[in-house]
């Protein structure tokens, strides 16, 4: 603003509270933190959501109505996305029956929501591990960093096997992280598309397969003995799953991205086994002792070093530049 006298137009400086926020949060405003927050938070606690679900329905069949109420009547208002048929079916499948088929599988009763809410984040490695072998990246040193410490926690994890934690849980989570990595170089290759178009349309090639194996594995007697009985409570859960989880998750996340770096953005979903370990305490009474606190704190430090350190060396970069 402008001095007494002075004809001459002076910006009033921002206040020292104004200017830490926008270091800390790398210029991303309050509401855009708050619509990634409450992505990351329906993410993480969906996983108590899944366990709340499996109480009424099978896992298949509950997979195949979640990727059916993601798919219709979206499709009839949301336009394809510029993708060959064979990378949405092949991306539905990968993910309808590879990702969360087999987690539903084992989060009825084979492994804890909040251990499956942070083994699953193997998914990052994997990714990697994948892009090297695939497409011929190389390796960084702090990625294979991150991958020790990663590995270390899952490690401990596999070390403390109980009746609330098999090997069939654990290498039912496991696969379930691979065939997600496998989707996300699917959908990378893809190009820079409209992801809640693609979720949309991708979610109804996920249903054929779903529902095939729901009719061969549980069987059409449980499959409708259990949609009879359904609660509102389960349907609630479905619908959650559909509306909450894929199309307004992905949805919000897709128009964040466009509005920021991803690198602004993408370190937030560190988060997603936060709110899915805590979820679980608080609404299913999962213990959190110390072996479990360092499991995370491993896994998650492990996902830190590869998320944040090109951020941060870059960051370090403009600073020697300047």
């Amino acid at each position: 603003m402008s001095a007494p006298g002075d004809g001459r137009v002076r910006l009033a400086r921002p206040s020292p509270l104004c200017a830490r926020w926008r270091r800390w949060s790398f210029g991303v405003s309050w509401s855009h933190l708050l619509l990634a927050l409450s992505v990351v938070a329906i993410w993480g606690t969906n996983f108590v959501v899944i366990r709340w679900g499996l109480d009424g329905l099978p896992p298949f069949l509950f997979a195949t109505l979640r990727f059916a109420l993601s798919a219709l009547p979206w499709l009839l208002f949301i336009r394809r996305p510029a993708v060959p048929l064979r990378k949405l079916a092949a991306f539905g499948v990968l993910l309808g029956v590879g990702q969360f088929g087999l987690l539903y599988l084992a989060i009825q009763g084979r492994i804890t929501p909040g251990l499956a809410s942070l083994v699953v984040q193997m998914q990052v490695f994997f990714t990697i591990g994948l892009s090297v072998v695939l497409m011929g990246e190389r390796v960084r040193p702090y990625q294979l960093a991150g991958m020790a410490l990663a590995v270390s926690g899952l490690a401990v994890i596999a070390s403390h096997l109980d009746a609330t934690l098999t090997i069939a849980g654990l290498a039912l989570v496991l696969a379930a992280a691979f065939f997600w990595s496998c989707a996300n170089l699917l959908a990378k290759s893809a190009g820079r598309v409209d992801m809640l178009a693609f979720m949309v349309w991708s979610s109804l090639f996920a249903v054929p397969p779903l529902f095939a194996l729901s009719w061969w594995l549980e069987g059409p007697a449980l499959m409708a003995s259990r949609l009879q009985a359904a609660s509102p409570g389960v349907w609630a859960t479905v619908l959650w799953q559909a509306i909450g989880n894929s199309l307004y998750g992905y949805g919000v996340w897709n128009w964040l991205l466009a509005r920021h770096p991803a690198a602004t953005v993408t370190p937030l979903a560190l988060l997603v086994p936060v709110f899915g370990m805590g979820a679980s305490t608080v609404f299913l009474g999962e213990p959190l002792p110390a072996w479990k606190l360092g499991a995370g704190a491993l896994v998650l430090g492990g996902l830190a070093v590869i998320v944040l350190w090109p951020h941060a060396a870059a960051a370090l970069r403009q600073r020697e530049a300047a």
